[in-house]
Order: C-alpha cells, then sequence, then structure tokens
C-alpha cells in the first residue's frame, strides 16, 4: 500500500508519522512508542507496518528536547553504538565494567563517544516516567489536531522499554482506547487500579525478568475491571520482534503481528 511518510512537528515534540495515501480519511491513530535504541530504522519501519494496515501511525521521539535530540542521541550516533554493541559478547552489552573492556581497543575520542551515547540511552530506562508528558501530547495530537485522525480512536503499542511506557500510558491517559505491550515490565498495582482502556501483550518465553511481572499484571488488570490478553512464546527471546536484532523469531512475530492487528481492529474501529 502506498504511504505518505515524514517526520513532523507538533506543539513543542517530533515524530515519525505514516499515513495510507489512499484511505478514506480520518482513521484511527496508532503511537509507536521505542525501544531503548530510539526512533530508529526498525521503529520506523513497524510504524510504516501498521499504517499499511490501514492506521494512521505517529513514533514519538521521546528523547528530543524542543523537537531535537541531545547531541549524543542523534540517529547517526546510536545506530554507531547499537553496530559496536553487536560486536560485543552478549553477557557484555548491558554490564558497564565488561562493556568499557569491549571498548579498550578503541580510539580514546570514540569510546569517549560511546560510553556519552549509551549514558544517555540506558538512563532512559530509569526514567519512564518523565516521557509520559510526550506520549499523552502524541495521543492528544492524534485524537484532536491531526487530521488524518481528528476525533478517531486511538490506541499504542510498545516495545521493550517501549513496551513498560505501553503500559504505563494506559493507566494514565483516559483518551487511550487500546495499548499493547511487546515484553514490557508491569506498572505497579496501585497504577494498574486506575487503566483506562484493554492491553494485550507478548513475551518470550526464555524472558524470566520481564515474565515474572506477568501474574500480578493479570491480577491487578482483573480488580481493575479491564481486559489483559496475553501471549507468551516458548523459546522466543526478550526483543523478538525486532527483525533487525540477534532474538528475531519468525514464527513468534509473525503471530504477535496478527494478533496486535486483531486487537486494533476490535478496539480502534
Amino acid at each position: 500500500m502506498p504511504l505518505k511518510t515524514e517526520w513532523i512537528r507538533y506543539g513543542d515534540q517530533a515524530g515519525y508519522f505514516a499515513v495510507p495515501e489512499r484511505a478514506a480519511l480520518p482513521l484511527p491513530g496508532v503511537v509507536v512508542i521505542q525501544e531503548a535504541w530510539g526512533v530508529n530504522d526498525n521503529i520506523e519501519d513497524i510504524t510504516r507496518r501498521i499504517a499499511a494496515a490501514g492506521y494512521a501511525a505517529l513514533a514519538p521521539d521521546i528523547w528530543a528536547v524542543g523537537g531535537e535530540r541531545p547531541e549524543a542521541l542523534r540517529k547517526e550516533r546510536v545506530a554507531e553504538a547499537i553496530a559496536f554493541m553487536a560486536t560485543v559478547p552478549p553477557a557484555a552489552r548491558f554490564d558497564p565494567v565488561q562493556r568499557a573492556a569491549a571498548m579498550a581497543v578503541l580510539p580514546e575520542s570514540q569510546r569517549s563517544m560511546f560510553n556519552e551515547t549509551f549514558s544517555q540511552m540506558f538512563s532512559s530506562m530509569g526514567r519512564m516516567p518523565a516521557y509520559l508528558g510526550s506520549l499523552r501530547q502524541a495521543v492528544g495530537y492524534l485524537r484532536t489536531e491531526c487530521p488524518q485522525t481528528r476525533g478517531q480512536k486511538v490506541g499504542c503499542v510498545g516495545f521493550c522499554m517501549g513496551g513498560g511506557l505501553s503500559a504505563l500510558l494506559a493507566c494514565e491517559e483516559p483518551e487511550l482506547s487500546g495499548a499493547a505491550v511487546f515484553y514490557g515490565t508491569t506498572p505497579e498495582p496501585e497504577q494498574i487500579a486506575h487503566i483506562h482502556c484493554p492491553v494485550v501483550a507478548f513475551y518470550g518465553g526464555n524472558d524470566q525478568r520481564v515474565n515474572a511481572g506477568i501474574p500480578a499484571f493479570e491480577a491487578a488488570m482483573r480488580q481493575a475491571g479491564q481486559s489483559y490478553d496475553y501471549k507468551v512464546y516458548a523459546g522466543a527471546n526478550h526483543s523478538f520482534f525486532n527483525d533487525t536484532g540477534e532474538a528475531y523469531n519468525v514464527n513468534a512475530a509473525r503471530d504477535a503481528f496478527a494478533r496486535l492487528l486483531t486487537f486494533f481492529a476490535q478496539r480502534l474501529t
């Protein structure tokens, strides 16, 4: 399907926007929430795939301040950091000591650049509530301002860090009609008590750290009177939907995408 894609500004925010060129407007909107790697080629591709299914999809750049990213988090800098990470043994990638040892062979200027980028990227995972304002602005823009979606239902989907943010957004944003979580952390029970919409979630069977939160999520959603439908894919790892990474699992990703589109068809139209 032919799509119109562009980086847009809305208020003091920026995001990657995709919409079918030939679909009758307005369309339901979907907010696509980044991994810890930012709005990169993978997130842009997912945004286009969702748009091609008949939605107007917006991936807000939550790292952008006043619409512009800090130097250390520019797309090119992050891409270089990710490329370096791919050369490091998996067990060392998120261990600062082992990562520093792997970078010891690099020129000092490159080590300094990577350290700055890694520091800002990974610290964002510990500041997730700080990004809710940006995400709520994206929902508001699609609901009330964007010509292609004005007055229509809006949902969200997030991956890894974005999966946790998708769940948090469902707890905070009353205008959200549905939230999808890909291997994201579970909000606190007191947050889920205020949840405003149904949630669908997808997990890798090998992702024990994240999966430990599933029972609490299910219990809190039941108590809140909201639907929580989830699928755990046996043998799949964290980030199984990211087809640019080593954890990609085509069978799990195919099934999850079909279930995601079914959820959006039920909740957003």
